[in-house]
């Protein structure tokens, strides 16, 4: 660039440094001076402003696009833009770039507006563009007509940005007043993914039991994710103007996420960052009763935290000084990890000692000779309503991925004064986060003492198959498939007739039940009993529930 060029930018710079407000100097001597100096130097010429009409940042870029500065976080928040505009040149004498719109999204700006550069150095049309509120038509922005540069001054800005931000602000107060947290689930859907539908039914149902507030969903088809942001960069910023739109707070992914995504998707997007696994474990804190279950939710939180940790400030070195204490000192995040390193020890300790306790237990089961029938299934199966019905306990039964964390022993009489004790686990999930598995291995123990499995099915569901196929593979990791297994075929009070029945019973080979209808149990209980003792069956009745099982 030519001394005259650059005498020119800082000549630009220093008249708009000046803190003076837009009545002083107007909208029009902004226009023409950004449209002067970008025709004597052929580059893009830019002015981002504060809505006092004070200039934060002079940008000069080449003839095809501006490069924005780090704007921080300025006043943008839930229900509220940044409090910036962007006004700046077009040589080529084109409208708003996809690249202007995106800024105007990613950033929360309150406007973008764009002067065309004639050829003869003058201002021709001016081009604008602002985001919108929620609205049917789902739209993120509107750009306004094109407008001649001298009749810029009759818009009204601050007039109208106070309506617009109103307006933003009106719409999230109607829908988050008595709502929990407000979230966006997101699915990137690439080739090796699971069903879309059904995974994407499953994400709501954990967002359900999670308490949260599902206000939309975004979907995105790729050939694989984005290794920076899952999301490609236009469907991001889609999500950006939505949540601000809709006034979330939360990002709920149906994958699992690196921790270098949920750092770039939190910077571009200012939104708290959840993926699948994170959401399973939120959902295992809230549910967890006992010791032991508090403890093993805890320790798989800490776990899944210690590769995430990170710090992007140097300023958390802690060096020693002086004589004898040089050197490089230990930074703040070696000592965040030794501490969850530390406090992951601790936990592991004391899950040893509740182990031991269930050990004592088991042995004693083992003295009586008690046998031990596990009801395993995929979640929400209905494993806790079976436990009821059979043994005729109170067990939590709810509508809920998870009702169940903590496993539950009843004892069960069967004629000939035969007892066995039935123990209800926690519920299976396609892709069971390996921190969960590892943690909960105490309690999965409970499953290597069984001398019966009863894999309960919700064959309402359309996606059972999915869901025997998880369940299947999970028993298989735990080196139980070779366990005696009956297949409960559960719900099915919800299949329209006995066609329907029969063909469900010989797609998956098992009995069919209804848990809520205690006499279609009859056939199960009498399976049971021919599978533990092989002997030939006698009548069977329901009886009373014994004292829980020690």
């Amino acid at each position: 660039m030519s001394g005259l060029k650059s005498a020119q930018i800082r000549s630009i710079e220093r008249l708009y440094r000046r803190r003076v407000v837009a009545s002083q100097l107007t909208t029009m001597e902004l226009t023409n001076q950004l449209v002067e100096v970008s025709h004597d130097i052929r580059r893009q010429v830019g002015v981002i402003l504060n809505r006092k009409g004070r200039v934060e940042h002079v940008i000069v870029g080449d003839a095809h696009q501006l490069f924005l500065p780090e704007l921080g976080r300025h006043r943008a928040g839930r229900g509220r833009l940044r409090g910036l505009r962007l006004l700046h040149t077009h040589l080529a004498h084109e409208a708003l770039t996809q690249d202007d719109l995106t800024d105007l999204v990613l950033l929360q700006l309150d406007y973008v507006g764009a002067v065309e550069v004639r050829d003869d150095g003058r201002p021709g049309l001016w081009f604008g563009a602002h985001v919108l509120p929620e609205n049917d038509r789902r739209a993120l922005w509107e750009v306004l007509d094109p407008v001649p540069a001298h009749e810029i001054v009759r818009f009204e800005f601050d007039v109208f940005i106070r309506e617009l931000e109103a307006s933003i602000t009106r719409q999230q107060r109607v829908r988050t007043i008595s709502a929990n947290q407000p979230a966006v689930l997101i699915q990137v859907i690439c080739p090796t993914s699971p069903e879309p539908d059904a995974s994407m039914l499953e994400l709501r149902e954990l967002a359900a039991t999670a308490g949260l507030d599902v206000v939309d969903e975004v979907r995105q088809r790729r050939s694989r994710p984005d290794p920076r942001t899952c999301l490609g960069r236009g469907k991001l910023s889609d999500l950006t103007l939505r949540s601000m739109q809709l006034g979330a707070e939360l990002a709920v992914f149906d994958c699992n996420l690196t921790p270098t995504q949920v750092r770039s998707i939190a910077d571009a997007t200012s939104l708290n960052v959840l993926d699948r696994t994170q959401l399973i474990l939120d959902i295992f804190a809230q549910r967890a009763r006992s010791r032991a279950g508090k403890l093993q939710v805890e320790v798989a939180q800490l776990r899944y935290m210690l590769p995430r940790l990170s710090r992007n400030d140097t300023a958390f070195s802690r060096l020693a000084g002086g004589i004898g204490g040089r050197g490089p000192g230990e930074q703040k995040l070696e000592v965040d990890r030794r501490r969850v390193q530390k406090r992951i020890h601790l936990l592991e300790k004391q899950l040893k000692g509740v182990g031991r306790s269930r050990d004592e237990q088991r042995r004693k089961r083992q003295r009586t000779r008690i046998p031990v029938v596990s009801i395993v299934g995929y979640t929400n199966a209905g494993k806790s309503t079976l436990l009821n019905a059979m043994t005729g306990s109170d067990v939590l039964a709810e509508n809920k991925l998870f009702a169940t964390l903590d496993p539950t022993s009843r004892r069960l009489r069967f004629p000939r004064e035969r007892e066995v004790v039935i123990t209800d686990t926690v519920g299976f999930i396609r892709d069971l986060p390996p921190e969960l598995v590892r943690a909960f291995s105490a309690t999965l123990e409970e499953l290597e003492d069984a001398d019966l499995l009863l894999h309960v099915v919700d064959i309402s569901n359309e996606n059972a198959a999915e869901h025997v196929e998880a369940v299947d593979s999970l028993l298989h990791d735990l080196g139980l498939d070779e366990r005696p297994v009956i297949r409960v075929l559960n719900k099915v009070d919800r299949l329209s007739g006995d066609s329907d029945r029969a063909s469900v019973a010989s797609r998956f080979g098992g009995i069919l039940v209804s848990a809520v209808q205690s006499q279609s149990l009859l056939p199960l209980l009498g399976q049971i009993e021919q599978t533990l003792w092989t002997l030939d069956r006698a009548p069977v009745t329901l009886l009373q529930p014994g004292p829980q099982a020690s």
